[in-house]
């Protein structure tokens, strides 16, 4: 497994700490022209709830792997965090905000990888 991958594996696992729902991750790599090599996406339930996965995702990775994002921005009003790992991109959504931007479908020829909902 390489460094970036283990970042997304982390990412997931931070998310899953706060009970993040619904994580697709979007493989890039394989793209030309992308701005990185992964998009993680999921969702929660509120706008406590998606700040309580930013601050989730950047504790749990910065202990595991010493990473920081190089940039957080949205938590103002909390409805679509963006975290930026620069190889990676953290999209974390209200579910009605993550249905209207539908990032998962913009490259039709990127690979998605559903991970299981943990209750």
């Amino acid at each position: 497994m390489n460094e970036t991958e283990k970042l997304v594996e982390k990412i997931a696992e931070g998310i899953q700490e706060k009970k993040g729902k619904d994580i697709v991750i979007v493989q890039l790599d394989g793209i030309e022209n992308t701005i990185c090599k992964y998009f993680v996406i999921c969702q929660g339930n509120s706008p406590s709830q998606v700040s309580a996965i930013t601050d989730s995702v950047r504790d749990y990775v910065r202990e595991h792997t010493g990473n920081k994002p190089s940039y957080v921005d949205g938590l103002r009003n909390a409805q679509w965090v963006a975290m930026d790992y620069s190889d990676v991109i953290v999209h974390i959504f209200l579910p009605e905000t993550r249905k209207f931007y539908d990032l998962e479908h913009l490259w039709e020829d990127a690979r998605l990888v559903n991970l299981p909902n943990i209750d």
